[in-house]
């Protein structure tokens, strides 16, 4: 263990309890009512960086949320990488289903929990602290980096392209490396090489002007939330395929190779489902479940809203109705084109009695795939190899990342994701948590990946 590695040891302690002080930052970004913690959480990370020995840290104004920036270029002639992480959280409800308050980070066993822990407070502060051994124990890097932290990514990074086009000089890099991401699977070190892309749509159903008496009303009008609910069920076949027209049109058959890659990675679908608490699988049929789950297009519905839902009975016919609905995009699909064709079944089908709207949630982004040959993916396995003694499986994401097609239109650089967080730590849902082994390897891992990178 060199110089570095042994500081970040020996400083765990704190470590852990700077990631308690930025847990307990209540930075949702998609809720107005946070607006006060995603400034103090830019302000935080801001500090961070400087507190590493990065002079030039600081919190930039976009057209949202704030992004965070820092430097290093004191390398001439060694690698640049843009390392990103975002600072902003998902929303904590349903508070009620949390064991301790989602704001109050608390280690139990040999685990951190609190709102976004993993996804992504933990795995970004892990490079940020890497930066500040090398810097007080070496006093340089192996090599140069900017740094990059958003406020926007649970939102679809609905700012950050813009911000990225603006400061294209500043933001200059040979690739990104994201600590945002995750590992697949706990038993199985791998690194990320695709993703899905997204749009996000809300759909409202108004009926009469005002909610009404469904004794003195029912019978005699639309319900909106009937309407909806008709609408909704009409957007998938029995079989699980998507009923939008043209939603496939873009879609490219799956390969006989890449369902081979696919088929050959271990997985237990019966334990993942008994993991999720689910009897058995639904989805497009003719695909596996991975297949379908990383390569497959989706249309879900996300939240739901309509008349009473507290405790006891209200009887209304309530005057309106909503649904949030989000796609997960493969290759080739347009989130524009895909979310006007939605709109237009939905607007098209509107059942009598009642009008339809359809809004576009600000925010897309296309899928990607990282080359299979960039240095950058191939120095990450051996990195993780290393630290975990076992090869590393590349896998794809079902989720969304938008900074990979962002940094590769705005930069024309690719994005490797080196994260280590968990897919299975509870993430955008109650009880998120960080597992404490996690830094061990994590700070490991990144400080030898920076030392290789600049050998």
């Amino acid at each position: 263990m060199d110089a570095v590695e042994r500081r970040l040891a020996e400083r765990r302690a704190m470590i852990i309890d700077e990631l308690k002080a930025f847990v307990a930052i209540p930075s949702v970004s998609t809720d107005p009512a946070y607006a006060d913690g995603v400034r103090r959480a830019a302000e935080f990370v801001a500090q961070r960086l400087a507190a590493a020995g990065l002079a030039d840290a600081a919190v930039r104004p976009t057209a949202g949320h704030p992004v965070v920036t820092a430097s290093w270029r004191n390398k001439p002639g060694k690698p640049t990488i843009l390392v990103y992480g975002h600072y902003d959280v998902q929303p904590p409800d349903p508070i009620e289903a949390w064991l301790t308050p989602p704001f109050e980070p608390v280690v139990h066993g040999k685990r951190l929990y609190g709102r976004g822990a993993s996804d992504d407070k933990g795995p970004m502060l892990i490079p940020i602290k890497v930066v500040e051994a090398f810097l007080a124990e070496r006093g340089e890097l192996p090599i140069n980096a900017v740094f990059l932290f958003e406020g926007e990514e649970e939102v679809s990074s609905a700012s950050l392209e813009d911000f990225v086009n603006a400061n294209r000089d500043m933001l200059a890099a040979d690739f990104a490396l994201s600590a945002d991401g995750a590992q697949w699977r706990l038993d199985l070190p791998s690194v990320i090489v695709g993703s899905r892309g997204s749009c996000a749509l809300e759909v409202i159903v108004r009926g009469a002007a005002k909610d009404l008496h469904s004794g003195r009303h029912g019978g005699a009008i639309a319900n909106p939330i009937a309407a909806l609910a008709r609408l909704l069920a009409n957007l998938h076949e029995d079989d699980g395929r998507i009923a939008v027209p043209g939603f496939y049109d873009a879609v490219s058959p799956v390969s006989a190779e890449e369902r081979a890659a696919i088929g050959a990675i271990p997985f237990d679908e019966r334990a993942y489902l008994d993991s999720i608490g689910v009897s058995e699988g639904f989805g497009e049929q003719g695909f596996s479940l991975l297949e379908r789950n990383w390569i497959r297009p989706t249309l879900e519905f996300n939240g739901i809203v309509g008349g009473y839902a507290g405790r006891g009975k209200k009887t209304v016919i309530p005057a309106q109705a909503s649904a949030k609905i989000t796609c997960r995009l493969v290759p080739r699909q347009d989130p524009a084109d895909i979310g006007r064709r939605i709109a237009e079944h939905l607007t098209g089908n509107s059942p009598r009695g009642v009008t339809v709207e359809v809004c576009a949630e600000r925010g897309s982004a296309e899928s990607y795939a990282l080359p299979a040959d960039h240095k950058g993916l191939i120095l990450a396995e051996q990195v993780l190899a290393e630290i975990t003694g076992k090869g590393p499986l590349r896998v794809r994401m079902g989720a969304t990342i938008p900074i990979g097609g962002i940094f590769k239109r705005a930069l024309g650089i690719d994005t490797v994701f080196f994260s280590f967080a968990t897919s299975d730590e509870d993430y955008h849902a109650p009880n998120e948590f960080f597992r404490l082994a996690s830094p061990d390897a994590g700070l490991r891992a990144w400080a030898r990946y920076l030392d290789r990178l600049g050998a």
